[in-house]
């Protein structure tokens, strides 16, 4: 996992360790009396390999099948952070009691927007940002509960589904606030999501409210309208228009700061509230439909409640001075149980988004500073797709360095996987050598959980090293609250999610027909099912569905059927190995893993994105790939290939390059022949959420992927 040193320039080499050497000599006392003192709670010293070795859950039952729990939680599950804090408006109240006058929502001002063109002659919004202004926990509780006042004056009722498509910022959050305080159903829908899924949503939950922002509104919602007939409110979160020109169904289109105002009425200001139960439905999450129709998961306030007690457990010292930057989507069960997490130990959560989370985010005015520059935040969530382009991104600036940086930036590296290995630090190549790397987030993060899919070994390492904070890698569901498993931050091992978290336990189904079973040596394995308070209610107006994903044990307890195909290993960490709709058997029998071939090659540096396809009725496997513009035109260049990228990404000539280098990396990660991509297609486009190719979690939707390049499915296999 080492970078490769190359021709490293002897005095160099021997300055370098030196330098290092020294350090070491000078900090070996304040090390020795600092290593009497007893490690902080959820610490522990020592080697890698020494670590590796504490078990860290078990098979209740001492079978090899289990169920496992961590070892906290072998006498029980654990179901809640406080006693009685048992749904989340009770959650946020107590919060909002303990924290009042602490900041709790930030937003960036908006100094000024400006359209700068870009080399195709298209045109992109820049804009430079100010300081974050903050809501106390005080005012976001005032806030919420006004709106939830106004709602119910505007003919929203206990019970009764109101949705939310709106972008990640503030004012989800006290909307979600809100409904979560008067027992409103959140349906939740993501806002990259088309028409035709937005209408699927809003007309199987029966909707007649809904929230959105004034841009959503008037680019899609606005043209759907006539086929959402029970739709009769739209509550606009931003702008302060008071006509709304073109709407001539009768539907009450409303501010926000007016539906507030509203509650604030002295009529409504008294009005009582109905408090929800543990088990009523908090939230109706719509899946982005990775595999077709999104579905509405059913998520009950105690299967919440449960599923952010297991995470915060597996966070080190999370309290009220911690700072969570917010820029994945709510609608997604990561995003929002990670600010319901900061949240229950009084957090402060700024708001960012992908276009202006960096200093060069594409969105941020050049000379101006991106969200994480200024809120230098301590924690983070973050999906393996952007960490992947941050990687990406730093290693292509390393090889245009000259000689001496670069073998220094090698040496540091390498040196300080070491020490990791060892359970040591290294202040001074932090200091010296990360600290600009670490400074696109801030500088200040020590907590970063990723989520959503695999994260590569190469990526997570790199994070590791060159961010300075240790990178947890999470594994969960919608259907389970997004809870599942944690690895321990100090753990520095690559390609296991960690150990199951307190509100869970995790068992192992035989899979004969992949043959995976909990009897195979040396280590258990077989379809992950997880089991606990944190598990979902089903799917909305889908009982078929739910009976077959979900179940319920003699004991009253709910497991939810994942479909991903686990490993125990012997200190009780699971590791993904597989999932059953990903693996395909060839006409040969041979079985291909596509998500581990894709895990693999998206290491490579000239590829961004992949999507690996093989039919039981072929031979081979193919795929296609969204190259990395910059090393592909230096691939194109050095083989003297001309054209515009577009061209390039359509020649045979650039598919057969690319194609060569995808296969040595793959050699080089020991894939199996038949496992490698014999034939590929270039996509001059990225694939983002917009164009319905991904998840907003950018996990690959194969149905559309398919959809899109099955001409290009039938050249590859039909050898045109």
């Amino acid at each position: 996992m080492k970078l490769k040193e190359g021709d490293v320039n002897p005095a160099l080499l021997l300055l370098f360790r030196l330098v290092v050497w020294i350090f070491n000599l000078l900090s070996f006392l304040p090390a020795c009396t600092l290593s009497l003192i007893s490690p902080p709670e959820g610490e522990v010293h020592g080697s890698e390999e020494e670590r590796a070795k504490r078990v860290k859950a078990v098979s209740v039952t001492g079978l090899p099948e289990g169920p496992y729990r961590a070892v906290k939680a072998t006498n029980g599950l654990v179901t809640s952070l406080q006693p009685g804090v048992d749904t989340l408006d009770r959650m946020f109240e107590y919060s909002a009691t303990k924290f009042p006058k602490r900041h709790c929502l930030g937003t960036r001002e908006v100094i000024s927007e400006e359209d700068e063109p870009q080399s195709n002659g298209k045109m992109f919004k820049k804009v430079v940002l100010g300081e974050y202004r903050w809501l106390s926990y005080e005012d976001v509780f005032t806030a919420a509960s006004q709106l939830g006042r106004g709602l119910t004056s505007l003919g929203q009722r206990p019970k009764y589904n109101i949705a939310i498509f709106c972008e990640t910022r503030a004012e989800w959050m006290i909307s979600a606030l809100a409904c979560f305080m008067h027992n409103f159903r959140l349906v939740t829908l993501y806002s990259t999501l088309g028409g035709p899924a937005v209408t699927h949503g809003l007309n199987e939950t029966h909707v007649t409210h809904i929230i959105t922002s004034r841009e959503l509104l008037e680019t899609k919602l606005k043209h759907i309208l006539a086929d959402v007939p029970r739709l009769l409110h739209i509550i606009v979160v931003d702008g302060a228009s008071t006509s709304w020109p073109g709407f001539t169904r009768g539907i009450s289109i409303h501010n926000m700061t007016d539906v507030q105002k509203l509650g604030a009425s002295d009529e409504n200001a008294s009005r009582e509230r109905e408090r929800p139960l543990p088990s009523d439905i908090a939230v109706i999450m719509y899946t982005s439909g990775a595999t077709g129709i999104p579905k509405g998961v059913m998520i009950a306030h105690s299967n919440i409640i449960a599923g952010i007690t297991g995470m915060a457990n597996r966070i080190p010292n999370l309290c009220e001075e911690d700072t969570y930057i917010g820029y994945l989507p709510l609608a997604h069960v990561l995003e929002l149980s990670a600010e319901m997490v900061s949240f229950s130990h009084g957090c402060r959560i700024g708001y960012s988004s992908p276009l202006t989370l960096a200093d060069q985010s594409p969105k941020i005015k050049e000379g101006s500073k991106g969200d994480a520059s200024v809120l230098q935040p301590t924690l983070m969530a973050a999906v393996p797709e952007i960490m992947d382009r941050i990687y990406k991104n730093v290693m292509t600036k390393v090889e245009a360095m000259n000689a001496v940086q670069r073998t220094l930036f090698v040496l540091a590296y390498n040196y300080k996987l070491e020490q990791l290995a060892k359970g040591r630090g290294t202040p001074l190549c932090d200091r010296l050598v990360f600290r600009k790397i670490s400074s696109l987030l801030g500088g200040r993060t020590r907590v970063l959980l990723s989520g959503g899919a695999p994260l590569s070994a190469a990526t997570q390492r790199f994070m590791n090293v060159c961010l300075c904070c240790p990178v947890g890698q999470g594994y969960g569901l919608t259907e389970t609250c997004g809870a599942g498993t944690i690895t321990e931050l100090w753990d520095y091992s690559t390609g296991r999610v960690g150990a199951p978290l307190v509100c869970c336990e995790i068992k192992l189904k035989d899979w004969v027909e992949g043959d995976y079973r909990s009897t195979d040596k040396p280590r258990p394995r077989g379809e992950v099912l997880i089991g606990g308070p944190n598990i979902t209610m089903g799917y909305y107006q889908s009982f078929t569905r739910s009976q077959d994903d979900f179940f319920t044990d003699d004991d009253g307890q709910r497991w939810f059927c994942t479909g991903d195909i686990g490993e125990f290993q012997e200190d009780g960490c699971l590791k993904i190995i597989d999932r059953k709709k990903d693996l395909v058997k060839l006409q040969a029998g041979e079985y291909v893993s596509l998500g581990k071939v894709e895990a693999i090659l998206k290491g490579c540096p000239l590829v961004d994105n992949i999507c690996v396809y093989a039919s039981s009725d072929e031979a081979y496997v193919i795929g296609f790939v969204v190259p990395n513009e910059k090393q592909l035109l230096a691939l194109a260049n050095q083989y003297g290939v001309r054209g515009s990228w577009e061209e390039l990404c359509n020649s045979k000539e650039m598919e057969e390059l690319l194609l060569k280098v995808i296969t040595e990396a793959a050699l080089e990660a020991q894939l199996e022949r038949f496992e490698i991509p014999r034939k590929i297609r270039l996509s001059p486009e990225p694939w983002t959420p917009d164009k319905g190719l991904v998840t907003d979690a950018f996990k690959l939707k194969r149905v559309e992927l398919k959809r899109h390049y099955l001409e290009d499915i039938e050249r590859m296999y039909g050898g045109k």
